[in-house]
């Protein structure tokens, strides 16, 4: 896990870009950012791309005079490394106080509840 680079929350919406469609220049990323209604920038873009590819979370190919990028990281292993870093900042690593915030304050559907047994009595069989 100690390879998983810790990605910010604006570059974490780039990835999702390369994740779900890839490779893709710089312009195509901007575009597809641009069309969740938000205002992106082509050099905030340019910059979040150089940073994840400095944490080789990212990687790069030239393609005439573009840059093609395209993930390094799995999306699983960075969501897997962020819901680790998450725990233990803020439950100090402790999953059941966690848990029990959650059902506590979150309104959850007869669906989500019932699937969320089903997970519970999985792991107690394991």
């Amino acid at each position: 896990m100690a390879n998983i680079p810790r990605i910010s929350e604006t570059e974490w919406e780039v990835m999702e870009v390369l994740w779900q469609r890839s490779p893709l220049t710089a312009g195509e990323i901007v575009s597809a950012l641009q069309a969740d209604d938000r205002s992106w920038h082509e050099k905030t873009v340019k910059t979040l791309l150089s940073r994840l590819v400095k944490k080789r979370a990212l990687g790069y190919r030239k393609d005439g005079r573009a840059y093609q990028y395209l993930p390094l990281a799995q999306k699983a292993d960075c969501v897997r490394a962020a819901s680790e870093s998450f725990l233990d900042r803020v439950f100090g690593g402790a999953l059941q106080p966690m848990l029990a915030h959650f059902v506590e304050n979150k309104k959850l559907s007869p669906e989500e509840l019932a699937q969320l047994k089903r997970l519970l009595t999985k792991k107690e069989g394991k």
